[in-house]
């Protein structure tokens, strides 16, 4: 089966959470480190790409469309371009594999869906996306799950720590570290002088050398 994903993407300060540890060029590097894994996954699992971007940007394994508008709205616009399924994956999912994407792409249901974290929505599978509308943000998971039910779409949910591990806190980082072998993401952090820390309580964080130089 062909189908297409759309990722949005902020180039120009993204991951303001992050800004306690890393400095505005610092995630504007990490956030295109964590793009590139998720592209890589993309391709693998035998899928094109287009990046919705917030600002002009260029990247040699996507299709570029940049959107001077909000998130829903700019997904909802390129979702009435498709002829396809679609796939609208979060660009800042660096543990997802292609496998993982096959498993989406490979559901029997009309809409697959991954569940973020506290109520979030991290990828959306679609077989007719020009039926469906995305309404991110808030308690997203529960919205698109009422609009695929206004469609009359059958659901598949799809449980998954690596698809619903979103990058956005300090904490989050933990993850790429323990779990990220191979990707440039993981590699990117630790060039950056990131490790594991473990509290006084026994709670894994992380800790940063200030003698590391960032990619």
């Amino acid at each position: 089966m062909y189908f297409h994903a759309l990722i949005p993407f902020k180039p120009v300060n993204p991951k303001t959470r992050l800004s306690c540890i890393l400095s505005q060029e610092e995630r504007e590097a990490f956030a295109r480190t964590m793009l590139n894994d998720v592209i890589a996954s993309v391709l693998r699992s035998g899928c094109s790409a287009t990046l919705l971007c917030t600002h002009p940007f260029s990247h040699e394994d996507a299709l570029i469309a940049v959107r001077n508008e909000s998130l829903n709205e700019a997904i909802n616009w390129a979702l009435g371009q498709f002829r396809c399924p679609a796939l609208i994956i979060m660009a800042d999912l660096p543990l997802v594999t292609a496998g993982d994407i096959q498993r989406l792409i490979r559901t029997e249901k009309d809409m697959a869906i991954v569940p973020g974290r506290g109520g979030g929505t991290n990828i959306i599978f679609l077989k007719n996306p020009r039926c469906f509308r995305a309404d991110f943000y808030g308690a997203s998971f529960l919205d698109h799950m009422a609009i695929a039910e206004e469609c009359g779409f059958s659901v598949d949910i799809i449980d998954s720590f690596r698809m619903s591990t979103d990058i956005d806190e300090k904490e989050d980082l933990v993850e790429i570290l323990i779990h990220g072998k191979g990707r440039r993401s993981r590699e990117f952090l630790e060039s950056s002088g990131f490790t594991l820390a473990i509290d006084e309580k026994g709670r894994v964080g992380v800790q940063r050398n200030a003698h590391k130089e960032t990619l």
